[in-house]
């Protein structure tokens, strides 16, 4: 179990006078309006203009869409300033938000709008085609539309039938009757659907005290002397809002620490991502393994001023260790690796270049979050011993919208999330995620962990990328199956099996290893261990 403050989060929701998302940035307009809030491209907000622009569109939904607390609203957008400003209207307006991937086929944003009831959605315009082709099938009225550059040139008048401009709806709005916030912690704020790689997409119900518990306790985390400065402090945020972690810390987190935060609209892009870090004086950067692995092996990584850099966040997937130390080689500064579920709002634990710090490990869970290690009978395992990590906090969220069945599989009566995830902890609270529980391989009765076998490929100088899989073995049961991509021609297939062969014991080597140009990702920059699991499965027999 975590050490924790019984009563932490409960007594700074009273004392900061909370009842709604919104209020973080109430505050934050308070205390630094002309601070810098948002940044992308060449798109600036202050903390004062964006919560006007907040406001307008909360009067907006109210008055002129004639939109109700607890009405849904889909938001299909890149990064942008238009996402900040239609969160925190929208919620402040008592609506709830269902962020919605825009790289989403026809048939994945049809289940994700029926499902989840919206009513309205705020998309980019040349994403309509797609809301048009399934709108017959869902509770859709309201279309919004926005262009990429719209705060620099606004498009007011729109002819696309059924739609209204988002300019001209943050002018209605402006021009309407003020409007409250909706008060209540516990209304729903968000329905944050899972990702869909570990089956049916599931909508989180996250509510106001679930997304400002979690903001609450990142802050206790950071408010240590000297380590943030909300007037200097630059955040690159290069993850797409719609991902659950990206839209918790780089836009409410930030609002709530009063960073200016660079939107990079495309974090594959790594150009832009490279011109934003040599733009900036940046002193936080938020990525994920993959994202760490492109920026070091770009032409003009080394141009950059790492001068004022205090560390980085990896999150959304495991970080390599070797990639940790390299960064860290080049930069000087530290990667902290944070770990985090859809379903706890979602950070569990993460550190900062001044927290106790063990390689290999992620770090100790947030304030008031409790955390163990349990066996497939629920009961506790030993310290440092594989068990699924069972946690319990005030992030964890209400339940899976519409589907109790599904809640009743994760949550246990006691308000323990079972997260799927094996684990180790240490006596000092420390976790190690070792893997997904689905995706342990058994190997002759071994259970084979396959980020163990990834982080001993990754430490050699030619891999760029590798997925470890499981695949039916008519003696083993299991075998190993890699799957790897070259940063360069200097390796082959048997020099990638003799370095595994120095690190790994028999009954963990690979028995096969398949070189491909480019390993399949998702939208976020996840490697898609299931897609190559299945297919590796389904070629095996």
């Amino acid at each position: 179990m975590s050490a924790s403050v019984q009563g932490y989060v409960a007594t700074e929701l009273a004392r900061g006078g909370y009842q709604n998302v919104h209020d973080l940035l109430a505050q934050a307009c308070a205390k630094h309006p002309q601070r810098a809030a948002f940044s992308c491209g060449d798109d600036h907000l202050t903390y004062a203009e964006l919560g006007s622009l907040a406001d307008a569109f909360a009067r907006y939904l109210r008055h002129h869409a004639g939109l109700q607390p607890g009405d849904r609203l889909a938001l299909q957008l890149p990064n942008s300033l238009q996402y900040p400003i239609a969160v925190f209207g929208a919620l402040k307006a008592g609506l709830v938000i269902v962020n919605t991937n825009p790289q989403y086929t026809a048939a994945e944003a049809r289940h994700q709008f029926r499902d989840s009831g919206a009513r309205a959605i705020l998309v980019l315009d040349r994403l309509l085609p797609l809301v048009r082709a399934v709108q017959a099938d869902t509770e859709l009225e309201h279309v919004m539309l926005t262009s990429v550059d719209d705060l620099q040139r606004p498009i007011h008048e729109g002819s696309e039938a059924g739609t209204q401009r988002f300019m001209q709806a943050l002018r209605l709005g402006a021009e309407s009757p003020p409007l409250e916030r909706e008060a209540g912690l516990d209304r729903l704020a968000l329905l944050q659907y899972t990702g869909g790689t570990t089956g049916v997409s599931k909508g989180a119900m996250l509510s106001h005290r679930n997304l400002l518990a979690n903001v609450l306790q990142t802050i206790e985390l950071f408010d240590k002397p000297g380590l943030l400065e909300p007037e200097k402090d630059v955040r690159i945020a290069p993850l797409p809002l719609y991902h659950i972690m990206a839209f918790a810390t780089n836009c409410l987190s930030s609002v709530g620490m009063g960073l200016h935060t660079v939107f990079i609209r495309d974090g594959r892009n790594l150009d832009e991502t490279i011109a934003a870090m040599q733009r900036y004086p940046f002193s936080l950067l938020s990525g994920i393994n993959t994202l760490f692995v492109g920026l070091m092996n770009h032409p003009e990584f080394r141009s950059i001023d790492f001068s004022h850099l205090k560390w980085a966040t990896s999150g959304g997937a495991p970080l390599s260790s070797e990639v940790g130390r390299r960064w860290q080689a080049l930069t000087g500064a530290p990667i902290r690796e944070g770990f985090g579920l859809t379903e706890a709002s979602p950070v569990v634990a993460t550190g900062t270049q001044l927290s106790p710090y063990r390689e290999g490990y992620i770090g100790q869970a947030l304030i008031e979050t409790e955390l163990r290690t349990v066996d497939d009978e629920g009961n506790d395992v030993a310290p440092e011993m594989p068990g699924e990590l069972w946690l319990r906090g005030p992030q964890v969220m209400r339940g899976y919208w519409q589907r109790p069945d599904e809640t009743a599989k994760v949550l246990t009566p006691e308000g323990w999330l079972k997260t799927g995830d094996i684990a180790l902890l240490d006596a000092a609270g420390f976790v190690k995620i070792v893997d997904r529980k689905k995706d342990m391989i058994l190997v002759s009765g071994f259970n084979v962990f396959p980020n163990e076998i990834e982080d001993v490929l990754m430490q050699h100088p030619s891999v760029r990328e590798c997925v470890a899989v499981g695949v039916p073995d008519a003696r083993k049961g299991e075998a190993v199956k890699v799957f790897v991509s070259l940063k360069d021609d200097a390796a082959d297939e048997q020099a990638l099996l003799e370095h595994c062969r120095q690190y790994l014991t028999g009954y963990k080597m690979p028995s096969y290893l398949e070189l491909r140009d480019e390993l399949p990702k998702t939208a976020v920059g996840k490697l898609l261990r299931r897609q190559l699991r299945d297919e590796a499965r389904g070629s095996a027999g």
